[in-house]
């Protein structure tokens, strides 16, 4: 795969509590120069993004980066995003109903939010780092049946990113109708190249336009 489709399936993030508008700035002017797939940043810049680059595909995140905000909060937040010139909702589950078992909480919280970003993008992050293989399985059945766009490994804040083994299980566990994306964890090109070979449609990354810069690749 060669680096512009790589680049293509890129949600150019940049989601640190420092960032300041000159940052934000530099990614979407990135963004559009290099052609990725959106930028994913705070909600509280999506509307000042918009304005500037009213072109560009804006990706936000909502109940991040610990998922345990109310359903009405996250509903209220997917809506704001969207009125602002978000096209793209990645939204963080709550973990806690997760380690309750309470797969009817997990499931209702993902239709909410289903219903609130209608004919929009819905990633939903599970954030796999502090689940159990069972529970990551039964996560790819639930975000199918509500009909998510996509199932994503990480916020990048927990204690570990996107690895091979869980884009292999996602793979065998979602429906046809979900796609996948792998964020946190890409330090190196070649960790670009693996997730993007592996069939991942997204990846959430930083890094990515840096790093095939560095290896020559752009």
């Amino acid at each position: 795969m060669d680096a512009k489709e790589i680049i293509g399936k890129v949600d150019h993030t940049l989601l640190k509590a420092v960032s300041d508008w000159e940052s934000i700035k530099k990614i979407c002017e990135d963004a559009v120069e290099y052609k990725t797939a959106s930028v994913c940043i705070p909600p509280s810049y999506v509307k000042r993004a918009h304005d500037a680059f009213p072109e560009l595909n804006i990706c936000t995140v909502i109940g991040f980066p610990l998922g345990y905000n109310t359903v009405p909060v996250k509903v209220f937040e997917a809506g704001n995003a969207i009125a602002n010139g978000a096209e793209e909702i990645d939204m963080v589950i709550n973990i806690g109903n997760v380690k309750n078992g309470d797969w009817d909480a997990v499931a209702s919280e993902i239709q909410a939010l289903r219903r609130a970003t209608a004919g929009h993008v819905l990633k939903v992050i599970i954030e796999t780092c502090y689940l159990t293989e069972e529970e990551k399985i039964k996560l790819c059945e639930i975000v199918t049946e509500e009909e998510a766009d996509f199932i994503k490994t990480s916020t990048g804040f927990g204690t570990g990113g996107a690895t091979v083994e869980d884009i292999k299980l996602f793979k065998e566990h979602v429906g046809p109708n979900v796609k996948i994306k792998a964020a946190g964890g890409m330090k190196t090109v070649e960790d670009v190249e693996t997730f993007a070979e592996l069939g991942c449609d997204r990846l959430g990354t930083s890094s990515a336009i840096r790093l095939l810069k560095e290896a020559g690749k752009i």
